[in-house]
C-alpha cells in the first residue's frame, strides 16, 4: 500500500501541469536573471553583499522560504551546512547544535532563554523563540562566535530573523493559505494568514500580519488511562481501562506582528514593533515503537495526555540615526515567555524505585508553570565613509528574570500507602532567578590594500546571577496540610528572597582576529580566530549535611569532594549547586568565489573549535534531581561547503555539504551512564579522550533544484525538488554505556508552482518517500523493563512528520 501511495504522489506531482493548464511545449521563462541575484545582508552591521563578507554566513531569503515552504527554522536549517536542528515537535521545540558543540545526551537541555551555543535574534533583539517563518525578508545564519559584533554572547553562532519592515511606497495586501494532510492524520491541516502594508504619509507607515497555523497531528496515544490512579495503566490495547486518542501531537499557533515606522528625515528612522506568538500543543511528537508495548511507528505509549500552552511576546523599538561620521543604532526590547504544561511522570518515579511501582494502578503526572521576562538595550555606533579605517563599537545590557514551579501528583497513592494526604501531591519544586549581563564590544578594520583587510575585535563582559529554590516532599514528609508553595503561584514565589549561597558573578574578555584577501574580483579568501562563551548558572537545591550512615543526607546538592556514601570512592566529583561559564575558541579558513560569469557561487570553510569546561546535564547523587555540571574539554573540526548554480536561464541548483568531527580532549569522570538491570541502579564510567560527542551527525548533504518555464498561455510554472540527508547521531558521548545510535535519514520534497499575475498556487509533497526519521531520543532501551508488575516506558524517540500532500496559495492586492 505504501508503494502505491508513493507512485500516486509522484504521478500527481508530474501530472499536475498537464491537466491544470493544458500547455503543449513549455518555453523558457524570460524572468530568470542572466546571473545569480545579489543577496544583501547586515550580519556585519553594515549592509553588504553576502559574497563580499569575509565571514561564514548563510542567508535564507524570503523568496526561498516561500519557494521551499519552510514553516519553522528546523525545516530551513536542513539546507544550511554546519548546524543540526534536533526537531522535537511543537511541544518541545528545536534543539540547535552548531558544529557539533553538544555534550548532553539527546532529549535533555532547554531552549528557554537567550543563552546557549546559538543566539537567536528577532530583528535587533536577542530572543529565545522558535518563531514561525511568516512575513520574513530573510533569515541569516552565522557560524562561529559573534560576541564582538552582537550584544548577546554566543559560543557557536547566531540566527537572525529579519522581518519585513513597513514601507512608504504603496498599500499592499498579501493573503496566503495552505491546506494539507499527512498520511497518518485523521484530519486536514491548515495555515492561513495575511499581511497589510499601509503608508499613512510619506514619513509614517504601518505593517501588520496575522497567521494561524493549525496542524492536526499524527501521533496516536492508545494507552491513555481513563482515571489516573484508578485505571490499570498496563492494560492491553482496547481495554475498558484505557481512553485512546488520535493525533495527540496537534499544534495550534497564532503569530501576529504590528510595526509602526517613522522616518521624518533621511537621517532618522524609528520602528516600533509588537510581536506575539501563542501555541497550544496537544502532546509530544514521540514514538514509542522501540519499547516493549505493541506500539507502531507513529504511536506514543504515555499514560496521560501531555498538552502545554506557550506564549511569547516582544515589544521592540529600533532607532537608526545618521550622525554623519557614524550611524547610531539603538535597540530596546522587552519580552515575556510563559508556559503551562502537563507531562507523564510515571516512568521517572518507577525508575527511582521508591516502591511506587508496587501500587497496581500507579500513574503520576506533573504540572509545570514557567515564566521568563527579559529586558535588553543595545547601543551601537558604526563608522561611515570611505576611509581605510572603519570601526564598530557597542554596549549591551540584558536582564532576565525567571520563575517556575513543578508539581508532581500521584493520584490515590497516599491512600494506598496509608498517608493522610488528600491532594495527591507527592513532590513540589519552585524557584526563581535574576541574571544581569553587561558588555562592551567592538571591531576595527583596516584596509592595508584594495585587496587586503585586517579586523580586530574585542568584548568585555560581566554578569551577576541571583537565585533561590525550594523543594518539598509532602508525601514523604508525612504532614497532611497542603504545601505552602503550591498555594503561592509564580508571583509570590518570585518575591522570595534570593539564596546568598547560590549567587554567582563572573567577567571576562574575548577577542577576534579576521583577515581577508581578494585574489581577484571573483575569489576572496579569509581567516578568523574568534572566542565565545556561555553564562554559568545555579542548580539551586539545599546544601547537604555531612554524611551520616544512620541518617542519610536527604534531598540535597553536594559540594565538590563531599562524602555521600560508605565506600572509598563515594565523594562528589562536581559542584552540584552551581556551574561556571564555558568558552570556545574558533579557528577558521574560508574561501568565497563567484564563477562562470556570475552564474555560480562556491563557498567553503574549514575550522577547529576548542571547547573548555563544557556544560552538560547530570543529576544529583541524592534523589537524582536534574542539574548542570562542567566537564573537561572537547573540540570540533570540520569542513562546510555550499554551491548555488544557475545551470541554464531556467534551471537553478543549490547544494550544501558539511563534515563535523567532535570528540572529548580529556577524560571526564563519571560522564557515561549505564542502567543495571533488573531494576534501575546506575553505574557510571568515565568519558575517554577521543570519544565522539552526541547530538549531531558527522555528515550532512542537501540539494535543491528549481526549473522555470513559461506556458503557452503566458503563465509561469516552476518545478521544485529538494533532498536533505544527514548521517547517524549518537545519543550519548562515545556511543558507550546505554547510548543509542540514531540511523541516518534523508527527506525529499517536491512541488509545482503555477503563477498568474498577482497570485500563485503550489501543489506540494513533503517527505515524498514517507521516510520514518528519528531526529532525537529520550533515555535508553534499558529503562523499558517490568519491575514489580509495572512496565516502564521511558524510552522513546522524536520523529519527523510522515508524507504530507497539499496546496498552498498566495495573492497580492
Amino acid at each position: 500500500m505504501n508503494q502505491n501511495f508513493k507512485k500516486t504522489a509522484l504521478a500527481a506531482a508530474i501530472a499536475l501541469p498537464s491537466f491544470s493548464v493544458g500547455f503543449v511545449t513549455p518555453a523558457i521563462s524570460q524572468e530568470r536573471a542572466a546571473v545569480l541575484e545579489e543577496v544583501i545582508v547586515t550580519a556585519t552591521r553594515r549592509a553588504g553583499s553576502l559574497q563580499d563578507l569575509p565571514i561564514n554566513i548563510a542567508a535564507i531569503t524570503g523568496d526561498s522560504i516561500k519557494e521551499q515552504g519552510f514553516g519553522d527554522i528546523a525545516e530551513a536549517l536542513a539546507y544550511v551546512p554546519g548546524i543540526n536542528a534536533v526537531d522535537r515537535g511543537g511541544r518541545n521545540g528545536q534543539q540547535l547544535v552548531v558544529r557539533g558543540l553538544n555534550a548532553d545526551p539527546l532529549g535533555q537541555g532547554s531552549n528557554i532563554g537567550t543563552g546557549g551555543t546559538v543566539a537567536t535574534y528577532v530583528g535587533e533583539i536577542p530572543l529565545g523563540v522558535d518563531m514561525r517563518l511568516v512575513d520574513m525578508d530573510r533569515v541569516e545564519v552565522l557560524l562561529g562566535p559573534q560576541g564582538t559584533l552582537y550584544g548577546a554572547g554566543t559560543m557557536g553562532g547566531a540566527i537572525r530573523y529579519i522581518p519585513n519592515r513597513p514601507n512608504f511606497e504603496s498599500t499592499d495586501v498579501n493573503v496566503r493559505g495552505e491546506l494539507y494532510k499527512n498520511s497518518e492524520s485523521e484530519d486536514f491541516s491548515t495555515d492561513l494568514g495575511f499581511t497589510l502594508n499601509l503608508p499613512i504619509s510619506d514619513t509614517l507607515a504601518v505593517r501588520a500580519s496575522l497567521d494561524r497555523y493549525d496542524d492536526a497531528g499524527f501521533i496516536d496515544q492508545p494507552f491513555i488511562v481513563k482515571m489516573p490512579g484508578v485505571s490499570e495503566p498496563d492494560s492491553p490495547r482496547g481495554s475498558d481501562e484505557l481512553a485512546p486518542r488520535k493525533d495527540t501531537n496537534s499544534q495550534e499557533s497564532v503569530t501576529a506582528k504590528v510595526a509602526i515606522r517613522w522616518q521624518p528625515t533621511d537621517n532618522f528612522d524609528a520602528t516600533l514593533t509588537y510581536y506575539s506568538q501563542t501555541e497550544d500543543n496537544g502532546g509530544r511528537t514521540i514514538s514509542a515503537q522501540r519499547g516493549e508495548l505493541a506500539t507502531g511507528k507513529w504511536e506514543n505509549a504515555q499514560r496521560v495526555a501531555e498538552p502545554n500552552e506557550e506564549e511569547t511576546s516582544l515589544l521592540a523599538l529600533e532607532v537608526i540615526a545618521d550622525l554623519g561620521f557614524a550611524e547610531l543604532t539603538s535597540a530596546t526590547g522587552s519580552s515575556k515567555y510563559e508556559e503551562q504544561g502537563q507531562r507523564d511522570q510515571t516512568d521517572l518515579l518507577i525508575s527511582l524505585e521508591y516502591s511506587y511501582e508496587t501500587f497496581p494502578t500507579f500513574t503520576a503526572l506533573t504540572r509545570e508553570d514557567d515564566r521568563l521576562e527579559t529586558f535588553s538595550q543595545e547601543l551601537r555606533l558604526v563608522s561611515q565613509g570611505d576611509s581605510e579605517l572603519s570601526w564598530i563599537v557597542g554596549a549591551f545590557y540584558n536582564k532576565e528574570e525567571y520563575v517556575g514551579s513543578s508539581a508532581e501528583y500521584t493520584p490515590e497513592l497516599a491512600d494506598f500507602f496509608g498517608s493522610s494526604r488528600t491532594d495527591d501531591l507527592e513532590y513540589f519544586e519552585a524557584g526563581s532567578s535574576k541574571l544581569v549581563e553587561k558588555a562592551v564590544f567592538g571591531e576595527v578594520t583596516y584596509e592595508l590594500t584594495d585587496a587586503w583587510q585586517v579586523t580586530f575585535g574585542a568584548r568585555y563582559y560581566e554578569y551577576e546571577l541571583e537565585a533561590q529554590s525550594t523543594v518539598d516532599f509532602p508525601l514523604y514528609d508525612g504532614f497532611s496540610g497542603p504545601s505552602d508553595f503550591v498555594a503561592e503561584g509564580l508571583n509570590q514565589i518570585e518575591m522570595r528572597a534570593f539564596d546568598p549561597s547560590l549567587a554567582q558573578d563572573d567577567s571576562g574578555t574575548l577577542f577576534k582576529l579576521n583577515t581577508s584577501y581578494a585574489l581577484s574580483d571573483e575569489i576572496n579568501v579569509y581567516g578568523t580566530i574568534s572566542e565565545g562563551y556561555r553564562i554559568g548558572g545555579s542548580n539551586g537545591g539545599a546544601p547537604c549535611d555531612a554524611y551520616d550512615p544512620n541518617a542519610g543526607q536527604g534531598n540535597c546538592n553536594l559540594a565538590p569532594g563531599q562524602q555521600f556514601g560508605p565506600g572509598p570512592d563515594d565523594f562528589a566529583k562536581f559542584d552540584e549547586r552551581a556551574y561556571v561559564s564555558d568558552t570556545t575558541r574558533n579557528y577558521e579558513l574560508g574561501v568565497k568565489s563567484t564563477l562562470l560569469d556570475g552564474r555560480m557561487t562556491l563557498n567553503a570553510a574549514v575550522y577547529l573549535v576548542e571547547w573548555d569546561d563544557p556544560q552538560l546535564s547530570s543529576a544529583t547523587v541524592n534523589a537524582s534531581i536534574p542539574i548542570t555540571i562542567n566537564a573537561g574539554g572537547a573540540e570540533s573540526t570540520g569542513v562546510e561547503m555550499n554551491i548555488d548554480w544557475l545551470a541554464t536561464d531556467a534551471l537553478r541548483v543549490r547544494g550544501s555539504f558539511s563534515h563535523t568531527s567532535t570528540e572529548l580532549t580529556s577524560d571526564v569522570p563519571s560522564l557515561i551512564r549505564t542502567i543495571i538491570t533488573p531494576g534501575f541502579a546506575t553505574a557510571f564510567e568515565d568519558g575517554i579522550k577521543g570519544d565522539r560527542l552526541p547530538g549531531s551527525p558527522e555528515n550532512q548533504v542537501s540539494l535543491f533544484a528549481s526549473y522555470d518555464m513559461t506556458l503557452s498561455n503566458g503563465n509561469d510554472l516552476t518545478l521544485n525538488a529538494g533532498y536533505a540527508w544527514q548521517g547517524d547521531v549518537l545519543s550519548r558521548t562515545g556511543g558507550r554505556g546505554d547510548s543509542l545510535t540514531l540511523d541516518s535519514y534523508g527527506i525529499a520534497n517536491a512541488a509545482a508552482v503555477y503563477r498568474v499575475d498577482n497570485w500563485n498556487v503550489t501543489f506540494f509533497v513533503d517527505n515524498v518517500f514517507n521516510e520514518f526519521a528519528e531526529s532525537g531520543v529520550e533515555q535508553t532501551a534499558l529503562f523499558n523493563q517490568t519491575v514489580s508488575g509495572a512496565t516502564n516506558r521511558y524510552f522513546k524517540s522524536n520523529v519527523l512528520p510522515p508524507r504530507s500532500m497539499g496546496l498552498r496559495f498566495s495573492m497580492d492586492f
